[in-house]
């Protein structure tokens, strides 16, 4: 049949084995072609493209209840379930988000983005079946790097005293986004190699009955498998040994580099356009020249080394300095901790979007215990990731308000240098450096200071109005200060340097003046800005506290919803 014509998970069932191989073919050819054009999750859509055919061939969706686990891996699911055309035309190519989303499809049943979570939703979902009588499949989609997240041994935990239907199917591609870390993978090795069988099996541990599949990509067992589990009585778990990037050979050879990537030559893996130049590359170096100058350095990150520009090469060359603990940010914050407590120098480096899940860690591990571990925040910007399950701008409210941390947002990368260099060096208190967004920024200033002593750093003198810019908002004032200047005006500029304490000296000294503006990129609510605007509440002094909104906006431009909040040039310019 011709993929175009599929609306619906009816429209392939009761086809051959033979049928469904051919459609999986198109819906393989059509995939490669949209992400080499487009980008996104290639290795898991590819590796999971025919189980994801065989769900829906054998199960009854949306009656029977399927759950994707951080759903980078449901494009199939997408195609099969009404959105076909969102990947055969190319100017619809944007009409579906990258992950699912219950406004889309009444077949996505969460919207989902960060890993671990399927397991405990589909729990409740299973529980509130059996509370209603009713009797449809329940079944959790989780890949094997997701098992090492703290939710799914809970979930995992909770869902087998259930004693009811609740399927979970783990895709097992021996991949998280880079190799998987911690010891439980030990024991899916040791169920690969004997086909299931061993003895020793850490899901038949939990309370689940199991069913293991050889070939995860072969459509016909994928098939027997489901149809063996479809409306079991009891929990029971089916493991497949997937080929993350099957079909592409580019990322079948390259895993860790093709589990996202953006667009590409399908026959050489070459991106669209070279890779400049970012603050992750900066990070790596600077972490890479302190774990060569102090051997106690220890680098963690949570199952995302690449994003914080740790490839393989760098990981190479930090050798046991580096740590990756897996999906499990909770460990990580923790391990910082104990690391501190005996004198070593641990580095946290972990997406903004990805730090809060360790938020209990961090106030209680960290912050009550008053270790002196450093976190080093990435793509926590209205430049960031911007799918409404990734944005990273809610870590200033979160973290700068958990009393005894620290939190600095550097406006240029020698700021940033110089925080990362003084918050490694002391010992006193646990500290976050919260990397710029966006593009590089070079300034001269004098950024080798003493970060335990609050003091903002004014950047160009003035009087009657001030701008108070956070972090990489600082040209952003520099430029509505230039519009304000050609009116006329003399504003103030100043870098605040903290998103956790004011310099009360400074703030006063602003009392007598017409007007502050406060600018941050992040969430306004819990910000700086209010902070500031508290604080200078009893003056005389007009405070204008601009931010992002406290909303979960999705695939938005980065112009568009910064001058949705008034976050250009001539708007701030305008308030003078």
């Amino acid at each position: 049949m011709n993929i175009a014509d599929i609306h619906s998970p009816a429209d392939i069932k009761g086809r051959s084995v033979n049928e469904l191989t051919s459609i999986c073919a198109d819906l393989r050819k059509v995939l490669i072609q949209k992400l080499a054009a487009h980008g996104g999750h290639v290795g898991p859509n590819l590796g999971f493209l025919e189980a994801t055919v065989a769900l829906h061939y054998v199960f009854d969706a949306p009656t029977d209840r399927i759950v994707f686990d951080v759903s980078h891996q449901t494009y199939v699911h997408k195609m099969l379930t009404g959105r076909i055309r969102a990947f055969l035309d190319a100017a619809c190519y944007d009409d579906v988000t990258g992950f699912t989303s219950p406004e889309e499809s009444p077949y996505d049943l969460f919207a989902i983005g960060h890993t671990s979570t399927s397991v405990s939703l589909a729990s409740g979902l299973a529980k509130a079946r059996d509370l209603k009588g009713e009797t449809h499949n329940v079944v959790a989609v989780i890949g094997d790097g997701s098992l090492s997240g703290g939710e799914a041994f809970e979930g995992l935990d909770y869902a087998a005293t259930l004693k009811s239907n609740f399927i979970v199917v783990v895709n097992d591609n021996q991949m998280s986004i880079a190799p998987n870390e911690g010891s439980l993978y030990d024991n899916l090795a040791l169920l690969r190699q004997t086909s299931g069988q061993a003895t020793d099996n850490y899901f038949k541990s939990l309370g689940y009955d199991y069913l293991y599949v050889a070939d995860g990509n072969n459509l016909e067992s994928l098939i027997a498998a489901f149809r063996k589990v479809k409306d079991s009585t009891k929990p029971v778990v089916v493991h497949l040994n997937t080929e993350k990037g099957m079909g592409l050979p580019v990322a079948q050879e390259h895993k860790e580099a093709f589990h996202f990537h953006g667009p590409f030559d399908p026959v050489t893996g070459q991106a669209s356009a070279p890779a400049a130049k970012g603050y992750t590359d900066i990070f790596a170096e600077k972490m890479l020249e302190a774990i060569k100058a102090n051997p106690s350095t220890v680098v963690i990150t949570a199952g995302v080394p690449g994003a914080v520009g740790f490839g393989p090469a760098q990981r190479a060359q930090a050798g046991k300095n580096f740590v990756d603990v897996g999906i499990a940010e909770e460990q990580a914050v923790a391990m910082a901790s104990g690391l501190a407590k005996e004198g070593c120098t641990p580095v946290v480096a972990e997406p903004s979007t990805f730090i809060q899940r360790a938020y209990d860690q961090l106030s209680q591990d960290v912050s009550i215990n008053r270790q002196s571990a450093l976190f080093v925040t990435f793509y926590g910007s209205v430049w960031g990731m911007n799918d409404c399950t990734h944005l990273g701008f809610f870590d200033v409210p979160m973290i700068s308000n958990i009393p005894g941390i620290l939190f600095l947002a550097p406006t240029c990368v020698e700021e940033y240098l110089a925080m990362l260099e003084w918050a490694m060096a002391q010992k006193n208190t646990p500290v976050l450096v919260r990397t710029p967004g966006g593009r590089i920024v070079n300034r001269v200033g004098d950024f080798n200071v003493d970060y335990s002593t609050v003091g903002y750093e004014t950047v160009r003198a003035g009087k009657d109005v001030a701008i108070i810019a956070a972090g990489d908002f600082l040209p952003l004032a520099q430029q509505a200060a230039s519009l304000m200047e050609a009116k006329g005006l003399d504003p103030m500029v100043i870098n605040p340097r903290y998103m956790s304490h004011l310099d009360t000296a400074t703030l006063d000294s602003l009392r007598d003046f017409r007007l502050v503006i406060t600018l941050e990129d992040n969430s306004v609510d819990g910000g700086l800005g209010q902070k500031i605007a508290a604080y200078l509440g009893s003056a005389p002094v007009n405070v204008k506290v601009l931010g992002l909104p406290k909303a979960f906006p999705d695939r938005y431009r980065a112009a568009d919803l910064l001058a949705s909040c008034g976050l250009t040039p001539e708007a701030i310019a305008s308030l003078a």
